[in-house]
């Protein structure tokens, strides 16, 4: 976007109104929404996933930062305030792979309990030790592997490699960092078929509004712009030319010997969007409403009330024409994050996966998302092609009146601006979408540092 007189007003017209609301209708569930499928089923899937891929890129957001998996050494060093994670960060201190990172002397006086919790503390975060904390989350080591401290951005190349050797892929990363990460990378000394890194367009941003309305101008006298969240993204996922494209977040990285798991569930999950594609392409040979009907039920990817209205072949060609995405959905485990549900706009019933945020307060709304029985960890093999090989412009596809509306404080300015919602919410609110149950296996974010010591990041 522009810095246009236009812009603005569009902007401020859309922030000082209310938030645009997404209607629950009712959660994805087994068999309705979401598929879960046999053994067979998933290795039939695996099958297709090993005769046929041979165009696959991985699209890993990476620009955040690392500074909130150590929020609870802050709030020590700060207010001295002590907790269970803070015992346990110190009593296992040696597990973690960036004790290797501190220098043998420094070592020893931990051994030997020369240094007290502070100390240790300051040295993980601060500049007099390792500073971590200003690091961005891909560059932090995660993993000893082969006694090798190794960090996000190599392990996702090394486990992507594993599922196929000529795969590619794209990191989003802060800019000022670029450099570091591609010499971690190098260390790897291992030949990568395509390598790339972009950048949140700030073209994306938004406009920060003061509360009377006027835009909140720098230092230099221009409007200040907010960065507009990663649902701004999509445009970096659009330069993306493979057919078939892995999106997963830069942490949801498990130890090398854990990896098995979330191999398989990669492998289902595009064998999957494969098949659909090709079934896809024998029903637009003989397109026809009953064979439509029975191509939804076996992928489940629209509503009743979709497949109930379309009554001629051309809004079959232009349902099945646009871009598709399997999500691999885990069971609720007390775990934040948004869910699988169906929902109603402007009088359509479609699949999204929503957020707290984008639904109202009431009491209705907040039964059917508590009663949600599954979460999305980010496990999604996108095809940004329609089903007979052409790209698609994703930018087509976005639900442009999906947004939030945030209240911060500048400093000293209160101010409001939107932010769009995530990558996989109104980026992707117009894809063909199913949901497929997954393992929690697959999953094992890293939110503190102390998620670390968990058992998919420890080596057998």
């Amino acid at each position: 976007m522009s810095n246009s007189n236009e812009n603005i007003d569009i902007q401020r017209e859309k922030v000082f109104k209310s938030s645009p609301l997404i209607s629950l209708v009712s959660p994805c569930k087994i068999d309705d929404g979401i598929i879960q499928l046999k053994s067979n089923e998933e290795d039939e899937y695996i099958g297709f996933f090993d005769d046929q891929a041979n165009d696959i890129s991985y699209f890993i957001p990476a620009s955040g930062s690392g500074s909130r998996m150590f929020q609870f050494i802050f709030d020590y060093l700060s207010k001295n305030k002590s907790s269970d994670e803070i015992n346990l960060l110190i009593n296992s201190i040696e597990e973690f792979a960036f004790f290797n990172k501190f220098n043998e002397e420094i070592q020893n006086q931990i051994k030997n309990n020369e240094l007290d919790t502070q100390e240790i503390l300051s040295l993980i975060i601060n500049k007099s030790g390792l500073n971590l904390a200003t690091l961005p989350k891909g560059l932090i080591p995660f993993h000893n592997v082969k006694n090798k401290a190794l960090n996000p951005f190599q392990e996702q190349i090394l486990q992507g490699l594993e599922l196929n050797k000529n795969a590619k892929f794209h990191f989003t990363i802060q800019e000022e960092f670029e450099q570091e990460i591609k010499e971690s990378i190098a260390e790897l000394n291992i030949d990568i078929n395509s390598i790339d890194f972009s950048y949140q367009d700030k073209n994306t941003n938004s406009f920060a509004f003061k509360l009377n309305g006027k835009v909140l101008l720098t230092n230099e006298n221009t409007p200040l712009t907010r960065p507009a969240g990663h649902g701004a993204l999509i445009h970096n996922l659009n330069t993306i030319n493979s057919e078939y494209v892995f999106i997963k977040n830069i942490d949801n990285v498990q130890h090398f010997d854990k990896k098995n798991a979330a191999l398989k569930t990669w492998k289902v999950l595009s064998g999957l969007l494969m098949k659909f594609k090709q079934d896809g392409r024998e029903l637009l040979k003989k397109p026809s409403i009953e064979a439509f009907h029975e191509f939804n039920k076996k992928y489940n990817f629209c509503s009743d009330q979709i497949i109930n209205e379309i009554s001629d072949l051309e809004e079959i060609k232009t349902m099945l024409n646009r871009p598709s995405r399997i999500c691999g959905m885990v069971k609720n485990e007390g775990l934040p994050g948004g869910g699988p549900f169906w929902t109603k706009q402007n009088n359509t019933i479609s699949k999204q996966i929503i957020e707290k945020a984008q639904i109202s307060d009431q009491a209705e709304q907040l039964n059917i998302l508590s009663e949600s029985s599954h979460f999305n960890p980010v496990l999604i093999v996108a095809s940004p092609f329609d089903m007979v090989g052409n790209k698609l412009d994703l930018t087509e596809f976005i639900d442009d009146e999906s947004y939030f509306i945030v209240n911060k404080n500048q400093e000293g300015n209160d101010i409001k601006y939107m932010e769009l919602p995530g990558l996989w919410n109104g980026a992707m609110s117009n894809w063909n979408t199913i949901f497929i149950e997954v393992s929690s296996n697959s999953f094992s974010p890293v939110k503190s540092v102390t998620d670390l010591l968990k058992p998919l990041h420890k080596k057998l």
